[in-house]
Parts: C-alpha cells; sequence; structure tokens
C-alpha cells in the first residue's frame, strides 16, 4: 500500500532523527546554576524542538576544576554558566573554556551568565569575554525563566547546525561511520524481509 503523501520513507526518517540527535553539555563551577537551568527549561518550553536532546550536566565534577574527556565526546554544542554574584565564576570560564577546546576545538559554545533575578542591574554591566571570544552571550535567571527557553533553542539549532556540517574533520567522519550504519541496517532489514516472503507459502 502507498504511503500517505508528504510521508518520508524509513531510512530517511532514520537519518532525519540521527542527524537530530545532539549531544549539549554544560561547564562552569558548582553551584553556578547548570541543574536549574536545564530544569527551567524542560519545564517552561512549551512547544518542544524536533531535535532529539541529550543534556549533560557535570554531576558535581566540576569541583575538581576538571572534566574527564568522556564528558566532552561527542558532544555538538557547548553551555558556559556562570554565576552573576559570584566574580570567581566569571573569571574561571576562561580555564572551562580552554579544557573544552583542548578536546571539542570546533563545537559552538554559548556563555551565559545566571542569576540575574538577583540584581538586574547587572545586566548593565560588560561581560567582555563571550566577546573576546566571538561566543553568544545571554542574561538568565533560572529562578524566574528569563531567556532561558531563548538560549536553550537557539543552542539546539546551532547543535543540530553543527552536527550536520561539522567543521572538525573526525566528526565528519563520525558523522559519515552514522550514516553508514544507518544505511546497513535498512539494507539488512529488507533483507530480513525478502526472505520471509520467500519461504512464506502462497495462499490459494
Amino acid at each position: 500500500m502507498a504511503g500517505d503523501a508528504g510521508s518520508i520513507p524509513e531510512l530517511d526518517q532514520k537519518k532525519y532523527d540521527g542527524d537530530q540527535q545532539v549531544k549539549i553539555i554544560c561547564l562552569g563551577d558548582s553551584a553556578v546554576g547548570k541543574s536549574k537551568l536545564m530544569e527551567r527549561f524542560l519545564m517552561d518550553e512549551l512547544y518542544p524542538s524536533a531535535a532529539s536532546r541529550n543534556f549533560w550536566d557535570t554531576a558535581g565534577q566540576e569541583r575538581f576544576q576538571n572534566m574527564h574527556p568522556s564528558y566532552y565526546h561527542k558532544a555538538h554544542a557547548c553551555i558556559m554558566v556562570f554565576d552573576v554574584q559570584r566574580k570567581i565564576t566569571y573569571k574561571n570560564l576562561a580555564n572551562w573554556y580552554k579544557e573544552l577546546r583542548e578536546y571539542r576545538p570546533e563545537i559552538p559554545c554559548c556563555v551565559v551568565a545566571n542569576k540575574i533575578d538577583a540584581d538586574l542591574k547587572v545586566t548593565q554591566r560588560s561581560f567582555n569575554f563571550a566577546k573576546k571570544q566571538g561566543l553568544p552571550f545571554y542574561f538568565v535567571s533560572a529562578a524566574d525563566g528569563t531567556n532561558v527557553v531563548k538560549m536553550f533553542r537557539e543552542t539546539i539549532k546551532r547543535a543540530v547546525d553543527y552536527k550536520q556540517n561539522p567543521s572538525d574533520f573526525m566528526d565528519e567522519v563520525m558523522q559519515e561511520l552514522e550514516n553508514f550504519d544507518l544505511e546497513k541496517k535498512q539494507e539488512d532489514l529488507e533483507a530480513d524481509e525478502d526472505g520471509l516472503k520467500a519461504e512464506s507459502p502462497e495462499l490459494g
């Protein structure tokens, strides 16, 4: 039976779904609000994007001032967070960014100034780190939701764009292998279906 008009063939759908599956990591000092930002986004997002989002939090590893290399593996975007009430968390962004680029030199990254609800005057200040590195910058509040959905949605879009058009050679290789694996699975599935049809007796 013919498929519905406008439907996506199974293989193309799987490839589309694969392209939309992204890993987004959060970096920053302990207690800057990384987990709370994720919770606020998931709570406030009224119209979820088509992308399958895999958000990774540091789970306390940031207390050691560095992350295990596996945390960065296959990440497609990064959100770096600091607490506007604690200057040291802003100063430490340079260390987090340096480590990020050691493992993921090309993925998109943004800088997030969290907890602006404590003092809105902070939004009038200049934070030059993001500008110096050419990174998107957001004033947000996990407490009241200011700019949280906007920041995450734009980060998800950048992550999907990067996965579909990676600028890192190894990421290109990984994407090609992923596509090949999907095609191989589809071929195996079709071969199995053909075998079942050949074995099934015809009904008279």
